[in-house]
């Protein structure tokens, strides 16, 4: 359905530089609560009772969440952080073209 396939790494790079991030399961659960993301991300290894809460506030919300194919440590990789990121929200996607991953 997608006709052009985004680099979401590159994305996340763009949304890291010029957009409003924050970074962790904490953060996504509290804004997947409060309707306060514009899209979560997930990583594939993400803990499931972390993901099952953060889907289903999501659900309750409406926002859209993608499943990052990578692994945590793929994802703070992606991000230019020294961390592992297990969940990420995207608040505001700056100059990023992210929020297409919402749309699948």
């Amino acid at each position: 359905m997608q006709s052009t396939k985004i680099d979401v790494n590159k994305q996340l790079q763009i949304a890291v530089k010029t957009g409003k991030l924050s970074f962790g399961v904490k953060e996504a659960t509290d804004a997947a609560r409060l309707a306060k993301a514009k899209l979560i991300i997930l990583t594939a290894n993400c803990p499931e009772p972390d993901k099952s809460n953060i889907r289903q506030y999501a659900q309750q919300s409406s926002v859209p969440i993608y499943n990052y194919q990578g692994t945590s440590r793929d994802l703070g990789s992606a991000c230019n952080k020294p961390h592992v990121i297990a969940a990420l929200t995207v608040k505001e996607p700056g100059d990023s073209e992210i929020l297409k991953l919402a749309v699948q």
